[in-house]
């Protein structure tokens, strides 16, 4: 069951698309990383795949139709250039959207967002990885990241178009079981009491996070 919301007032403060980086901290992985972000102008295509002119390296892990997109708010931003001690600009923490008047962490698994002439769904947290770490220079930073509970959010395109810097954000509807970005987050990370009431959510949660939700159930497939 959803609930319909005409939630205004958010919006799109950049679009943000990858240089890659083949630095000494992108060995941890495959030798390449997309997550340094750099604002574009004018409008992007976004599509089932993503942002046109981004690049996705880490495919095991990163992008696909679950995370074609990732949203993150300016407040998390000031939040860790005031933790770190360091700028955090937008597309600093790998995110494509970067939003404001958007609490991005506090969204529900499955609520709609309109954002220009798309249309995104919220599937799920960023879990960060010691490549996150290398690229801010901050060894601990995945520890710290996870306990800040500011995982920004990872969209699918429900319908693909044009986004830009400037356009709005609201919410089209939103489910009811209230399971945030941030619950699903803890039950990743491993707070195990948080994993029963992930259930409710289980139909939004994408192919990856089902398959997850079914492991740490002991749900057999066959």
């Amino acid at each position: 069951m959803t609930t319909q919301a005409t939630q205004a007032g958010g919006r799109v403060e950049s679009v943000n698309v990858a240089v890659v980086r083949t630095d000494d901290w992108t060995k941890v992985k495959s030798g390449r990383s997309g997550i340094d972000k750099r604002p574009v102008e004018g409008p992007v295509l976004l599509t089932a795949t993503g942002l046109d002119g981004d690049t996705v390296c880490d495919v095991a892990n990163h992008g696909g139709p679950d995370q074609a997109v990732y949203a993150y708010s300016v407040d998390d931003l000031a939040f860790w250039t005031a933790e770190l001690g360091q700028p955090v600009l937008p597309g600093g923490v790998g995110e494509n959207l970067t939003m404001s008047g958007v609490d991005c962490s506090g969204a529900v698994i499955g609520e709609r967002w309109q954002v220009g002439d798309t249309v995104l769904q919220v599937r799920g947290p960023r879990i960060p990885c010691q490549v996150f770490a290398g690229f801010r220079g901050v060894p601990d930073l995945v520890r710290r990241f996870v306990a800040a509970r500011r995982p920004g959010a990872y969209l699918a395109v429900e319908r693909p178009g044009a986004v830009a810097a400037g356009d709005s954000v609201r919410v089209l509807d939103r489910p009811v079981h209230g399971v945030t970005v941030t619950h699903l987050m803890a039950a990743l990370t491993g707070e195990r009491s948080q994993v029963p009431m992930i259930v409710a959510a289980r139909e939004h949660l994408g192919a990856r996070g089902r398959d997850w939700l079914d492991n740490a159930l002991g749900v057999k497939r066959g």
